[in-house]
């Protein structure tokens, strides 16, 4: 199974968009395996978005991910990242194609509500930044069968 990370950003919880994303997932037939409330640390931020220090947006990021308390998820399913980035939809919300969590909620270029893994070797990297192991539950969904059949 595929895993994910999810961060539903700063601007996600303040505007209490937190149970409407989720459900989205949910709703999907995606399995929530890890889930926390917290706030970000400097260090924690910075060793997250590595990937864009010196890029001109990186020091905004930063203190935007660091600004009030994120909602931090593990997803898993087969085919969990290429699924959550279709809901997502594109990096800003007034890009975003109706129907996605951007183009529902989001209008901002600086805010753009959510974070989801982009391949399985940021996933592992990015799982492993934000929870512990034994933070993860393994556990089967009653109705995986029906939402995904026996192919998958």
């Amino acid at each position: 199974m595929e895993k994910s990370l999810i961060i539903l950003k700063p601007d996600a919880v303040q505007r209490q968009l937190a149970g409407k994303i989720i459900s989205r997932f949910e709703e999907k037939g995606i399995q929530i395996v890890g889930c926390k409330l917290m706030k970000i640390t400097m260090d924690l931020a910075s060793e997250h978005y590595a990937p864009h220090k010196g890029k001109p947006f990186y020091e905004g990021l930063v203190n935007y991910m660091t600004s009030s308390p994120v909602i931090v998820l593990v997803l898993q399913a087969n085919g969990v990242i290429a699924m959550a980035r279709k809901l997502m939809g594109a990096t800003f919300g007034c890009d975003a194609e109706p129907g996605t969590i951007r183009g529902d909620f989001g209008g901002s270029k600086g805010f753009n509500l959510i974070h989801g893994s982009d391949s399985p070797e940021a996933a592992e990297k990015e799982v492993s930044l934000f929870f512990k192991p034994e933070e993860l539950v393994d556990y089967t969904l009653t109705n995986e069968h029906w939402l995904f059949g026996d192919n998958d």
